[in-house]
């Protein structure tokens, strides 16, 4: 074996294990979860958007008591059917069970660490 397919070889196997290694940690960071959780609020906005991977993005305010300025959740659907029933709850009080995904390396899994893996929609009084 020459030396230059040597080097390629050597070259080769060292982008597999970069490829490999970039890989098993994205699957890692979409599978393990570092908190699972509810969040109660009104539905603001949720669109879908990006510019090559176009993903759900929504914002829930939360409301801890009458008067005071909500605080924003922002999260990100993954399921199709999660992403129908929250368009069809706009404006309406919900609750949301999430899991975070913290070092998710890029933008095509979704713009935040919050995954809403399922939707309650609260019976107005």
């Amino acid at each position: 074996m020459t030396t230059r397919r040597r080097i390629m070889l050597i070259l080769f196997c060292l982008l597999f294990a970069l490829v490999s290694l970039a890989a098993l940690y994205t699957w890692g960071a979409l599978n393990w979860s570092y908190s699972d959780g509810d969040r109660a609020g009104f539905l603001q906005k949720f669109s879908k958007r990006g510019w090559i991977c176009k993903t759900w993005e929504g914002e829930l305010l939360l409301t801890s008591m009458p008067g005071a300025i909500p605080e924003k959740f922002q999260f990100t659907v993954r399921d199709n059917d999660i992403a129908k029933r929250l368009e069809q709850s706009l404006g309406k009080r919900v609750v949301l069970t999430y899991t975070q995904h913290k070092g998710v390396p890029s933008s095509c899994f979704g713009d935040s660490q919050y995954f809403v893996n399922k939707i309650n929609v609260v019976p107005q009084p």
